[in-house]
């Protein structure tokens, strides 16, 4: 009874410590940094907030395991505490458009046995440049569109987020249409095409216009596909003769027969 009281009394004073010691540690860095990078130090951070000391970490085999069996981004250095980049992390694959990307993990420490729980946020870099989906856009607009007349063009794709996204149009200079942006409910863009000069299919059928997506990032990054703008006929022409309606002449005098 004496040594099964012991054993509980050794559990619970084992949890106390645990709880007493498990903190976390959170870092941040930009995605895509090269491996051995470092990220921040461990044992500088444990012996602010907790007194180890660097020693400890190599004689308490210090190791990192990864959130979720996840593959382990990151690792420690037990010589000089540092935490250190172990896989190129691309911020896209992890969280996709996500607006906040943190990678969870854990600091082990053995004899006796500690937890430290490491958040790493990884922050966004201009990697990805805007796309279309398709390379031409084609737009069919009647000759009789008045002045004014708006047309919704499609969005490119940009996989970065906030101001590395895409933030702008360009529309090449022409006289018949020009870009506006407008603003959805949700706060995000889209690009408009607003015929400025009235179109007329017997005076041009058909044209291409290059349109450029920017993001804001720096440098900047871009994307281009054609808008295809055809034409649609009306009836605006009434028929005409080739030559003039003869009034008092024989038929085959009007036609210049003998």
């Amino acid at each position: 009874y004496k040594n099964g009281l012991r054993l509980i009394l050794r559990s619970a004073l084992f949890v106390v410590t645990l709880r007493l010691v498990y903190g976390d540690l959170s870092y941040s860095i930009p995605e895509e940094m090269k491996r051995d990078y470092v990220i921040g130090n461990v044992a500088k951070d444990l012996t602010r907030d907790l007194g180890l000391n660097v020693g400890e970490l190599s004689v308490r085999k210090a190791r990192i395991d990864s959130d979720l069996n996840r593959k382990r981004y990151c690792d420690i250095n037990p010589s000089t505490g540092d935490l250190i980049v172990a896989e190129r992390i691309d911020r896209e694959a992890l969280c996709g458009e996500k607006a906040s990307c943190i990678l969870k993990s854990e600091l082990v420490l053995e004899a006796p046995l500690v937890l430290h729980r490491i958040s790493l946020q990884i922050q966004d870099i201009n990697d990805n440049q805007p796309v279309f989906a398709k390379d031409e856009i084609k737009i069919e607009i009647n000759e009789l569109a008045v002045k004014g007349s708006r047309f919704r063009i499609l969005e490119a794709h940009d996989l970065d987020i906030g101001q590395n996204a895409v933030q702008r149009y360009v529309l090449q200079t022409n006289s018949y249409l020009v870009l506006k942006m407008q603003t959805k409910l949700d706060g995000g863009r889209f690009a408009e095409l607003v015929l400025q000069k009235e179109l007329d299919r017997e005076e041009q059928r058909e044209f291409r216009l290059l349109l450029t997506a920017l993001d804001g990032g720096s440098p900047k990054r871009s994307g281009t596909t054609t808008v295809h703008v055809i034409v649609l006929d009306a009836n605006d022409n009434a028929p005409v003769f080739s030559q003039p309606v003869c009034a008092g002449r024989g038929f085959r005098a009007c036609l210049n027969l003998n």
